[in-house]
């Protein structure tokens, strides 16, 4: 039982860290200190809540309330007004973008009311450092139960019953990959976790393994014992340190408790886990890659077959799962097969975690049941588009994803629906879009991405995508043509057909998408030479409006290039020839004298 009657969650995730959450905890303690409340009060770090652009975040317990936004210098308030004398710190709760209602209990959060955390059951609920704080919330229980009651086999069949399909993106069963990787004999066989996630605007796995890096660790141990493997390997982005740091931390604490290395449980089970880091290389998230590169060699895919689970580590057979699918196991063991199934749809099972990012009031990290829509996650969880603007795009599926627009809005989300949109699931990244957004060049910059993360090995996604940026670019720059509209087409479904590996198939996605829902804004760049949106800077003219401008001058002061002329009080003008279209005289005029044409 313990001695503390209340706690203090801190976000320690990377973002909420970024913005001194390390020095909240040590303020909080220090206040704790001073009005001596250490043997009532604790201070905990916890993983990421997943209200990312409201942290850093500190919850208190048993209250459930939730404050945001907070600053170092807000935690002696906190302890005087809310620990000591019980009264809520009302310019710390947030406040819903919609109604603009003040809340501070998180249950009555729009953000959380339709999330159903599975994978992100244990991110700021726990001490992701401290293994007793897993086990006391049923960890290293599923490892227990298949060690001592179940055969690989039943243990397979469980997975496979549950209908959960990996969520790196590819949505293959992960049952029947386990049983593939079971069934093929060898003198060694591996088991390995892909946390190389390299998607613009995803953090999911980051989360997760800052978060609750025990569940990982006790997932691999399961999928070890069911296809015969000794060894574990994750692979993780080096530009993640504190993941790094607390998986060290994990699974140190693992090997003192003797839940992995030799004998575990007693059962002659021997099983351990290492980590290899990956440099940032997009394409290493695809799973032959990923393996070449932690053989030392150049991160490049082959052609399948054979498949991993065949030949795939030293040649061994090796079985490939990212970090949000085996964070689930250890819930399916306990919970049963059936129960997992009866979440989601019928042919996507389970939960998605998504990486909430781009225009929107509520950007984050949430979990829900798949078959949610698009309106659900963005209206509802994500509390709208920011500053009230209207919604126009998002984009589901990282760079080589496509963008869904208003008529998909009531889709529900899962696998199969997303390719027949034109997207795909992914890793789990969605980047939301409104009415200043142009098609066009979001469309260029994702190609742009997959043009720097390109492997090279193929002509497909070396040459084509290169020459599909070089189009997109020209038509940016308005110098496109009718023609390029069909090239754009015909040369995407090309390297769809021809590429190598995931990457260069679903490269032209963005591109294709945009096509299809915004083709009025590719023939007005191309005919028109206008950017609807204003943000192509070549297509855009800055002017002044003459009956709004009073001459107050502040535009001329803030143009950088002096590109603007006229005495006070006399109507400004901006030269085009000179203007570099930074918008600071737009922003800076108080009488709306400044449009962009």
């Amino acid at each position: 039982m313990s001695k503390y009657t209340m706690h203090l969650m801190v976000c320690g995730g990377t973002s909420c860290n970024s913005a001194e959450s390390d020095v909240i905890v040590c303020n909080l303690r220090d206040e704790i200190d001073a009005k001596g409340l250490s043997d009532k009060v604790q201070v905990i770090t916890t993983g990421c809540f997943g209200f990312c652009g409201k942290g850093p975040i500190v919850k208190v317990m048993p209250d459930n309330i939730i404050y945001v936004q907070v600053k170092p210098e807000d935690t002696q308030t906190i302890i005087e007004e809310h620990v000591i004398k019980g009264r809520k710190v009302e310019r710390l709760l947030y406040r819903d973008p919609k109604t603009n209602e003040i809340v501070g209990d998180s249950k009555h959060m729009s953000v959380f009311k339709k999330q159903l955390r599975i994978v992100l059951r244990n991110c700021g609920v726990i001490n992701p450092e401290n293994i007793d704080e897993y086990i006391a919330r049923d960890g290293y229980q599923a490892l227990g139960k298949v060690l001592t009651e179940m055969t690989p086999g039943q243990v397979i069949n469980v997975v496979k019953d549950s209908g959960q399909r990996g969520r790196g993106g590819a949505g293959f069963p992960t049952g029947l990959k386990w049983d593939i990787a079971s069934k093929n004999k060898a003198d060694q066989k591996y088991v390995v976790c892909n946390a190389d996630e390299g998607d613009p605007g995803a953090f999911m796995d980051r989360s997760v393994l800052e978060g609750d890096p025990h569940s990982v660790l006790e997932a691999m141990a399961i999928c070890g014992y069911s296809i015969g493997a000794s060894e574990g390997l994750i692979y993780v982005r080096a530009e993640y340190p504190m993941a790094i740091r607390r998986l060290k931390i994990a699974i140190n604490q693992a090997h003192e408790y003797g839940l992995l290395g030799k004998d575990i449980f007693g059962k002659g089970f021997n099983f351990d886990i290492t980590l290899r880091y990956g440099a940032g290389a997009f394409v290493c998230g695809e799973e032959t890659a990923l393996i070449h590169s932690m053989e030392g060699l150049r991160g490049e895919p082959t052609i399948k077959p054979p498949f991993p689970a065949q030949s795939g580590y030293l040649g061994k057979p090796t079985n490939v799962n990212n970090v949000e699918t085996f964070a689930a196991i250890p819930v399916i063991i306990l919970q049963g097969a059936e129960w997992f199934s009866k979440i989601g749809t019928e042919k996507s099972k389970g939960t998605k975690v998504f990486a909430l990012a781009g225009k929107i009031n509520n950007v984050g990290l949430i979990e829900v049941p798949m078959g949610t829509t698009l309106r659900e996650i963005i209206f509802q969880i994500g509390g709208g588009i920011r500053n009230g603007k209207k919604f126009k795009a998002v984009q589901t599926g990282g760079p080589s994803g496509g963008c869904l627009t208003e008529k998909h809005l009531d889709m529900p989300i899962d696998f199969d629906n997303l390719i027949a949109a034109g997207s795909m699931m992914g890793s789990g990244g969605m980047i939301v879009m409104d009415e200043d957004n142009c098609m066009v060049s979001v469309a260029k910059f994702f190609l742009d991405f997959m043009v720097d993360e390109s492997c090279g090995k193929c002509a497909p996604c070396r040459i084509g995508n290169k020459r599909l940026h070089e189009l997109l670019s020209r038509i940016c720059d308005g110098k496109g043509i009718p023609e390029d509209l069909d090239r754009l087409r015909n040369m995407s479904l090309v390297i769809k057909d021809t590429a190598l590996c995931g990457l260069g198939q679903s490269s032209p996605n963005p591109v294709l998408s945009t096509l299809d829902n915004f083709m009025n804004e590719y023939e007005a760049h191309v005919k028109d030479k206008k950017c609807p949106a204003g943000e192509c800077k070549n297509l855009m003219e800055y002017v002044v409006n003459e009956e709004n401008c009073v001459g107050c001058t502040a535009c001329a002061r803030v143009c950088p290039v002096n590109a603007i002329s006229g005495q006070r009080k006399e109507v400004h003008h901006i030269d085009p020839t000179i203007c570099i279209k930074c918008g600071a005289c737009k922003e800076k005029c108080k009488f709306d004298a400044i449009f962009i044409r």
